[in-house]
């Protein structure tokens, strides 16, 4: 085979991707002004939304900016690793590309981007004098326009931007002073961009010891399986009952089902195959095995959802770890999952014990009750009975 044959080559599986830009999901290239003016705007959006989500700032090295030079990298280091008063610091040697940047900025929820350097997948094009040449040779970036900003003087937008953006009218205007518009523009981004919630109920496991297929037994009047299913669809109408390959036939067709295509490796590969599914939502996932799982806790659960997390959950009613299978995990958990698996883990309580995650008290510990032993089921009848007598 010749190297031109091979590059002809092209036979991929069809996976879902991500609706990634350069180096995320919801990045704003800020261009068509000088750099110290985008870094000041970056600085003042920074300011005021940092507490709420986390944003990434990349732009590139200045000419009246101090240059910091590794001497450990001029010696030959390829990478240089170093902590300081709470920051963490690399230099890296070489450059990055749309791959390595998107692991790299994963975390962020919004990414802002000196646009006189780098592309954005969304873009704020500032009016500004000083700059009209550069924009009007940076008219092939203006992809996805959202927002125009009036520098000092400027009154209009340029003829050449109104051509080149066939939607300019329907687009924002604001002065570059208007700092609380901007700010405000911003904060509903954010919101707009919080991922769809899906529900995913956990059936696929084997119930080697307690004897019984979980899915199947019958606490509230019908499979458990089917019981957490219809609890998820208060939620979402988009609930998937996660099962093995072999199960498919005898889910109920009243219910969608998904069943695993990372398997062997029990529940981590149930998310796994959510993700796989659909890459932009978030995943409500709780197991079958939670006879106890009541509204009340699921509601406290949304509510105090944290999208700037990769997940939401519960701190276990037995432990100090958090409880992997009552949780919201959000779309940026999807390359977290699989950096885990690439290192030999399979363990999703690892992962959200070793990541940054919203730890929540469970209104009702009990409801966080698993049954997995023939014992545990007894326990949770008699107390099921009870409840029934008191109602």
């Amino acid at each position: 085979m010749t190297l031109k044959e091979d590059k002809k080559h092209s036979k991929h599986t069809a996976l879902i991707r991500p609706q990634l830009g350069n180096f995320g999901r919801n990045e704003w290239a800020i261009l068509g002004a000088p750099c110290g003016d985008i870094k000041t705007l970056a600085e003042s959006i920074i300011t005021a939304l940092s507490a709420i989500t986390k944003i990434a700032y990349l732009d590139a090295e200045h000419s009246d900016e101090p240059e910091a030079v590794s001497q450990r990298l001029a010696a030959g280091a390829a990478l240089e690793y170093a902590e300081k008063q709470g920051e963490t610091q690399l230099n890296y040697k070489g450059s990055f590309n749309n791959f390595h940047n998107r692991a790299l900025f994963n975390s962020s929820d919004m990414i802002l981007i000196n646009g006189n350097h780098h592309q954005g997948k969304k873009q704020v094009v500032i009016i500004d004098s000083r700059k009209k040449a550069s924009l009007q040779k940076r008219l092939v970036q203006l992809t996805d326009a959202r927002l125009f900003l009036l520098a000092d003087g400027e009154t209009d937008l340029f003829d050449f931007v109104k051509e080149a953006v066939s939607n300019w009218q329907s687009i924002p205007v604001y002065r570059l002073s208007e700092t609380e518009n901007i700010t405000q523009f911003f904060k509903n981004e954010i919101t707009n961009s919080k991922a769809e919630l899906y529900g995913l109920v956990l059936a696929g496991g084997k119930s080697t010891r307690i004897g019984q297929d979980k899915g199947t037994i019958n606490w509230h009047g019908k499979d458990q399986r089917y019981y957490m299913a219809d609890l998820l669809k208060k939620y979402t109408d988009k609930v998937y009952i996660s099962c093995r390959a072999d199960q498919q036939q005898e889910i109920n067709t009243a219910y969608q089902n998904l069943p695993d295509t990372f398997t062997g490796i029990g529940p981590f590969g149930a998310i796994l195959s959510a993700f796989r599914e659909q890459p932009e939502k978030a995943w409500l996932v709780v197991a079958c095995d939670l006879p106890l799982l009541d509204q009340q806790t699921l509601d406290f659960l949304i509510a105090h959802r944290d999208t700037s997390s990769i997940a939401t959950a519960f701190q276990s009613s037995h432990n100090d770890f958090p409880e992997p299978l009552i949780t919201i995990w959000e779309p940026k958990s999807y390359p977290v999952l699989l950096s885990f698996l690439s290192q030999g883990y399979s363990c999703p309580r690892k992962v959200l014990i070793n990541s940054d995650v919203k730890i929540l008290q469970a209104p009702n510990p009990d409801a966080l009750t698993n049954v997995n032993t023939p014992e545990d089921r007894e326990r949770v009848e008699q107390i099921l009975h009870k409840k029934s007598i008191t109602a």
